[in-house]
């Protein structure tokens, strides 16, 4: 959905009660939905990034990946669509990266974000997806 043309309201009418934005959508209908070079803003075309994708129903994933490293040189929007498209994804979706590409699984930190023990200066993050 685009949020310039779909209400807050209009999608709690529409039975909505959890929405993410940020994008772009990376697999619809199973199929890969954006090119080799579509990105998002300024960012690089590779970065950490965060997606979310959905298998079937009550069955998603969540990936993150890191970048920005020495070690790890992270995603172009592409290169995570055909990851997630690999998955088995029907629906995929990216969402914010960098510094806010963060995993914890049972307390334990899963990736090295860019903010772990480098120089990179990341903006600060308020938000989070937490599945209890």
């Amino acid at each position: 959905m685009d949020p310039s043309t779909v209400s807050a309201q209009e999608l709690v009418n529409q039975g909505v009660w959890q929405a993410f934005t940020f994008g772009p959508a990376l697999v619809q209908d199973g199929g890969v939905c954006v090119s080799q070079t579509d990105e998002v803003g300024k960012a690089k075309a590779s970065n950490p990034r965060t997606a979310l994708g959905i298998i079937d129903k009550n069955h998603f994933v969540l990936v993150v990946s890191d970048g920005r490293t020495d070690e790890s040189e992270g995603f172009s929007l592409y290169e995570l669509a055909q990851f997630m498209q690999g998955l088995g994804v029907t629906c995929a979706y990216n969402l914010d990266g960098g510094g806010s590409s963060t995993m914890v699984f049972q307390g334990s930190l899963v990736n090295n974000p860019t903010t772990t023990g480098n120089s990179t200066k990341e903006r600060s993050v308020n938000d989070i997806i937490y599945i209890g």
